[in-house]
C-alpha cells in the first residue's frame, strides 16, 4: 500500500513581511519557522516605543499581525508582570496629558479611555483625579483663549460658538453656558436680550456638539 503524503503543516507567519517576518518567497522564507512569542515580543516592544498603549490596544495590534491569542495572552501577561504594560499608569498619564494639553473634560476622557479598552474601574480612578473645580478652571481657560477671536461676531453667535467648542470637549451644557456668559460679562458684554441658545443648560454633550 502506497504511503500517504503527510498533510501540509501551516506555518505561523506574521501579517506582512519586513522586520517581524520574512517576505514570502524570499530565501529567508525557507528558513526555520519564526517563534510566535519572539515575534509577539518584538511587536509589543516596538509599539510601546512608539507611544504608550493600553493592553487592549496591544492585543489588537498582535491580532492584526496574526499572532495566536494564546501567545498574545502569554506575552502580554509577562509584560504586565514586569510593569511594561500597566493600564492604571497608562490611564493616569493619558488623563494628565489630555486634560492639560487639550483641555478635555472628565466625560471626554472617560470616553477616550473606554475606547482604548481600559476597564471602567481603572477609568474612574484615573479620571476622578480631576475635580469639579479643576474642570471648571479648564473650561474658563479654554474660553479665555478663544474669546478674542469672536469679538467681531454678534453676541448670540459668540455664545453659540464658544459653547459649542466647550461641548465638543465634553463639558456639560450648564457649565458651558455659564462660563461663556460670565466671560462675556467680564468684557462688559452683558446684553442677553434676544439671545436664545436653543439648548437646555442641563443638556448633555451630544446635544450640543452641532452648535
Amino acid at each position: 500500500m502506497a504511503a500517504q503524503p503527510l498533510p501540509h503543516r501551516r506555518r505561523f507567519r506574521p501579517a506582512g513581511g519586513g522586520p517581524t517576518g520574512p517576505t514570502p518567497g524570499s530565501p529567508a522564507d525557507s528558513g526555520p519557522e519564526p517563534d510566535p512569542e519572539s515575534v509577539a515580543r518584538t511587536i509589543v516592544l516596538r509599539r510601546l516605543t512608539d507611544a504608550p498603549r493600553s493592553r487592549a490596544e496591544l492585543a489588537a495590534d498582535l491580532a492584526a499581525r496574526n499572532v495566536p491569542v494564546e501567545v498574545s495572552d502569554r506575552v502580554l501577561d509577562r509584560f504586565t508582570e514586569v510593569g511594561l504594560v500597566d493600564d492604571a499608569a497608562f490611564a493616569s498619564e493619558w488623563v494628565r496629558s489630555r486634560h492639560a494639553t487639550r483641555g478635555l473634560s472628565r466625560s471626554a476622557l472617560r470616553r477616550e479611555l473606554r475606547g482604548k479598552g481600559v476597564d471602567d474601574e481603572t477609568v474612574t480612578t484615573a479620571v476622578d483625579v480631576i475635580g469639579v473645580d479643576d474642570e471648571e478652571a479648564a473650561a474658563r481657560a479654554l474660553v479665555a483663549r478663544r474669546l478674542p477671536g469672536t469679538r467681531r461676531l454678534p453676541r448670540e453667535a459668540r455664545i453659540r460658538r464658544l459653547v459649542g467648542q466647550l461641548a465638543r470637549k465634553g463639558y456639560p451644557g450648564g457649565l458651558a453656558v455659564r462660563v461663556v456668559r460670565e466671560a462675556l460679562a467680564e468684557e462688559g458684554d452683558t446684553d442677553d436680550v434676544g439671545v436664545d441658545l436653543g439648548v437646555d443648560v442641563g443638556a448633555d454633550v451630544d446635544s450640543l456638539t452641532d452648535l
